[in-house]
């Protein structure tokens, strides 16, 4: 069993995204508690990656580029599909591994906030010196650390936010109190039970205090002033994780930019700008899907691992012992988020979008704008 990273053993943070990437498959060789057959794959999934455009020659300077942070529990695997496809847009793009995750969710018990935001803030400048136009990219827990970097440096052109963290469900505050007294809410069994080949399946309350921390440091920044840059905000209206309506609210009366818009993967919000809000059913019973989750829009249907076919499905999924043990053993399932149920199904979680291609098409079009 891994245990908390002693402080000589943190990964340390560098200045090019070379070094630091090569530093992290070092540092993830020593502490990652390996789950799956294929070390070597499982190795790369959780390793920062950079993708180019098919134009630009190594060593020369990128016309336009993004920096992309997963969100807690995750990693760079988040951004498997979306990389190459900003790539195929021109961007040069990165990803990073924040503190904390790749390894086991124990080294979760003692990380900071501020560990993370010095990643964002050391690759961020690093991606800087490489292109004329840099842009910052995040999912969740991530997409409050590019906010806060994009409000405190003007450089940053726009922001590609999916699902979020700005706030989430009722008694988030509570995290940082309880993390002092409760390690864990729920102790796995055993460590095969903790985490996947790409991402943590449970997170210590330390985990939960330090996002809440981002969190609230977002929101006070939301309502100082707005951002004025060019953003594209992707959420599911059924996220069981985040208070959609205040994030709709939020995008409103914060992202002002006239090309900004917000795609909302649900029924048409009552409240949504016409022309700024642009809305998808989620309900799409032909391909067995109920509603979308909260990682549901980061991944193609046709991902190796998330997709229609992949090897691994989500079936912890807040449906009880018995349903959970059926998904596992095969039984067809439907898709949804978190905790949803319908009598005479069982639902695994939603971990692909089939609006992916769409999707990429307005990422093009509101990061191609020119401020």
């Amino acid at each position: 069993m891994a245990h908390s990273v002693p402080a000589s053993e943190r990964l340390r943070v560098l200045s090019t995204f070379d070094a630091y990437r090569d530093e992290t498959i070092q540092h993830l060789g020593r502490r990652r508690a390996f789950v799956g057959a294929d070390i070597t794959s499982e190795l790369d999934w959780n390793t920062p990656q950079e993708w180019r455009p098919a134009h630009l020659a190594k060593g020369a300077r990128a016309e336009k580029g993004i920096l992309l942070v997963h969100g807690l529990g995750d990693s760079p695997w988040s951004f498997h599909d979306i990389g190459p496809e900003l790539a195929r847009q021109g961007f040069l793009v990165r990803t990073v591994l924040l503190p904390g995750h790749g390894t086991h969710p124990n080294d979760l018990l003692h990380v900071t906030a501020d560990e993370w935001r010095r990643i964002v803030t050391e690759q961020a400048e690093a991606m800087q010196r490489d292109v004329l136009k840099l842009h910052l990219g995040g999912f969740s827990t991530g997409a409050n650390l590019v906010v806060e970097y994009a409000y405190a440096n003007m450089a940053v052109a726009g922001l590609l936010l999916f699902s979020p963290g700005f706030k989430s469900v009722p008694f988030d505050w509570l995290a940082p109190a309880v993390a002092a007294v409760r390690p864990w809410i729920v102790r796995p069994e055993d460590d095969r039970s903790r985490h996947n080949e790409v991402r943590y399946l449970v997170v210590p309350t330390n985990g939960f205090a330090q996002y809440y921390y981002t969190s609230r440091s977002v929101r006070k920044l939301l309502t100082y002033s707005p951002y004025k840059k060019p953003v594209l905000m992707v959420i599911a209206e059924h996220d069981s994780v985040l208070d959609t309506n205040y994030l709709l609210r939020a995008f409103e009366r914060s992202f002002t930019h006239p090309a900004s818009r917000l795609i909302w993967y649900g029924k048409p919000p009552r409240n949504g700008s016409a022309g700024r809000v642009l809305s998808r059913d989620d309900n799409l019973p032909h391909l067995r899907i109920s509603q979308f989750s909260h990682m549901s829009m980061l991944f193609s249907s046709d991902n190796s691992l998330y997709g229609k076919n992949g090897i691994l499905k989500l079936c912890l999924n807040g449906q009880g012992v018995e349903a959970t043990k059926r998904c596992k053993d095969g039984e067809t399932v439907w898709y949804s988020d978190w905790g949803y149920k319908e009598k005479g199904k069982i639902h695994a979680r939603l971990t692909f979008n089939p609006y992916f291609d769409w999707q990429a098409r307005m990422i093009a079009s509101v990061l191609g704008v020119s401020d």
